[in-house]
């Protein structure tokens, strides 16, 4: 399983048009086959920048299923107005042996 991280920044004034456009999206991506998740949170400190948490089975799942896909057209026809510049995504991997323990705090080894 891999995590992307896509960073988002939308125009100004144009947060909720991007909000809007991704409830209308988020199906081209959340019913693509490879795809166990797909999440939006907006930045508190920055209310113009948004990441977007997708779950995938592989990278070529993503990729192959998604990007080189129509969906992938659809999805950037519906959001693409509100961006500001590209978005920057990056693919993540749990690290092997490491187990959560949410009575220790995030920082603490």
């Amino acid at each position: 399983m891999v995590l992307e991280v896509t960073l988002i920044d939308v125009l100004p004034g144009r947060e909720g048009d991007f909000v809007n456009a991704y409830e209308l999206a988020r199906p081209l991506v959340a019913t693509t086959p490879g795809c166990r998740s797909v999440r939006l949170q907006r930045a508190v400190e920055s209310p113009r920048r948004f990441v977007l948490l997708a779950e995938w089975d592989s990278v070529e799942a993503h990729e192959r299923n998604f990007r080189r896909s129509d969906r992938f057209a659809q999805w950037r026809a519906l959001i693409g107005g509100s961006l500001a510049q590209p978005p920057l995504a990056e693919y993540f991997t749990d690290i092997q042996g490491q187990r959560h323990n949410p009575d220790r705090d995030f920082f603490t080894p």
